[in-house]
């Protein structure tokens, strides 16, 4: 029901999404070949909808029947900061069929609840002819909380009419999240790209709970409901049922830890809106201080502590896998470079991380390097001393020397410190956290097991295709499951402030570590 395959080659996401309004008439609609997001809304500490209307705009999904509330669950719960994760959160989650009234409680107590805050539906419906599945509806529920108390623990609850929380035999049912302290204080947070539903996804969620994060960041495809991943309405075994099973995999961590998304290429869905992101958004959602919301609703920012979080769409810039290539027209690196310059100028700020999907340096025999993010960030992430990049795309563990103009500054040997101010930035790829694993050129070399190779061959994709290039900067390699651990332990201003990173693998073991330290402001 897609665009056609010799069309298709040829066409961006956007002219595909143009294509297939004008392709298609009501009748076509009426027998299932339309793909529609809508939005219901409700309640108090929720916006108005935001959700965009699919391919093609004037279809809608077929009026679902409410059964009765009490023999329906909630599921899938997962947080997000919002813009000020001191004060703000989002609480996300999905019922399998419709419901009436969805709401959420929360208190300091699990025995002292709120009152009833209403909360937002956005339907997702795939109908027959769209990937693998049959019709299918999906219904994701969203309630944004702001005037939180900051450093605070909450216990909050979702229901709907018929399945309240608050009820004694329903208490089992309620979750907990923490906001964001109003100062400069220790903390944890974890990262990954790349996990998919397996079993080494639902292991590495396991580990990641037991090292009590702050949050979480996921660099990037996320479930995998489009196997394919060239962002193009072409692509084959799209199955929407996928996000059911993620969001019930990654629950066991995202029910207590924001889980902050970043879009991979796996990501744009072609079928829901112009750039793919119309399953996105029903989906997630996310803090909305970024450069367009409607192109880019994956690109963010968040202050935690005295680390600021950056994250980016490299689908605009990659020269691999170009379906949005270019959707933003220049505004995203605009707008990142005047995030840079508030961090560095803002004074309880010391750190500046960036996680995003496209690795700038990775030598897998897979996707190795993005030249596009080469050529529009690695710029900035010197300028600005970036003090941490994290990628995913790559299904390995990788880690680089520090590195500034395509050089290896400084050999970061496993235990070594890295300072950002004057030596360059130092990129991990962390895309080992479920899907099947890639290869490597050269042997592994990690904690334990070093086999250092300073001569490593790889390629990166540039706008005129792949380009061989032999490497230096290759110094942990590791093909296993694996996920990050990042400690950030702040200091007295004129003292070094630290970020001890961490490979852990999927079996608990340390596989890297390195430290990455800046004066304290």
């Amino acid at each position: 029901m897609g665009v056609p395959d010799q069309l298709a080659d040829r066409m961006s996401m956007a002219e595909q999404h143009e294509y297939l309004r004008s392709r298609f008439s009501r009748r076509t609609m009426m027998r299932g070949g339309a793909v529609t997001l809508g939005a219901v809304v409700g309640g108090a500490f929720v916006p108005g909808a935001t959700a965009r209307a699919a391919v093609p705009t004037r279809s809608t999904a077929p009026s679902a029947q409410k059964v009765d509330g009490r023999l329906v669950a909630p599921f899938g719960r997962h947080l997000a900061y919002g813009n000020d994760p001191r004060t703000e959160m989002t609480v996300s989650w999905q019922v399998p069929v419709a419901v009436d009234k969805p709401f959420l409680r929360i208190g300091a107590h699990p025995w002292d609840l709120s009152h009833r805050i209403g909360a937002e539906v956005r339907t997702l419906y795939t109908p027959a002819g769209v990937g693998a599945s049959a019709d299918h509806t999906q219904y994701y529920v969203h309630a944004k909380l702001a005037g939180l108390k900051p450093g605070r623990t909450y216990y909050y609850g979702v229901g709907h009419a018929g399945f309240d929380p608050a009820e004694p035999h329903l208490l089992g049912t309620l979750g907990t999240f923490t906001t964001a302290p109003a100062h400069k204080a220790p903390f944890t947070f974890t990262a990954f790209g790349d996990q998919g539903v397996s079993y080494h996804g639902l292991a590495n969620d396991a580990l990641i709970l037991g090292q009590n994060p702050a949050f979480h960041l996921h660099a990037g495809d996320i479930a995998y409901a489009d196997p394919s991943g060239a962002g193009k309405t072409a692509d084959t075994g799209f199955d929407a049922r996928t996000w059911d099973q993620f969001l019930a995999q990654t629950e066991s961590v995202a029910k207590s830890v924001p889980w902050m998304v970043s879009y991979g290429n796996h990501d744009m869905e072609a079928w829901y809106s112009p750039n793919g992101y119309g399953g996105e958004e029903a989906r997630f959602t996310l803090p909305d201080n970024g450069p367009d919301k409607k192109n880019l609703p994956g690109v963010y920012s968040f202050v935690h502590g005295n680390t600021a979080i950056i994250s980016l769409d490299p689908n605009d810039v990659s020269f691999e896998i170009p379906a949005n290539l270019g959707i933003s027209g220049g505004t995203q690196t605009k707008w990142f470079e005047t995030q840079l310059k508030k961090y560095r100028a803002a004074k309880d700020i010391d750190f500046v991380v960036v996680f995003f999907h496209h690795c700038a340096y990775c030598t897998s025999t897979a996707h190795a390097s993005e030249g596009g993010v080469r050529q529009e960030w690695v710029p900035l992430f010197e300028k600005y001393q970036v003090d941490l990049v994290i990628n995913g795309h790559n299904h390995q563990y990788e880690r680089t020397d520090v590195i500034k103009g395509d050089t290896v500054t400084k050999k970061l040997p496993i235990g070594g410190t890295a300072y950002p101010e004057t030596e360059g930035v130092v990129y991990v790829t962390a895309g080992a956290a479920g899907r099947s694993l890639y290869a490597f050129t050269a042997p592994d070399s990690y904690e334990g097991h070093e086999h250092e190779v300073d001569a490593v061959a790889s390629f990166v994709n540039t706008k005129d295709g792949k380009v061989n290039e032999t490497v230096a900067w290759s110094r942990v390699r590791y093909l296993n499951y694996s996920f990050l651990r990042v400690d950030v332990t702040p200091a007295p201003k004129g003292h070094y402030t630290t970020l001890t990173v961490q490979g852990i693998a999927e079996t608990g073991d340390r596989i890297d570590h390195f430290t990455v330290a800046r004066r304290a402001k």
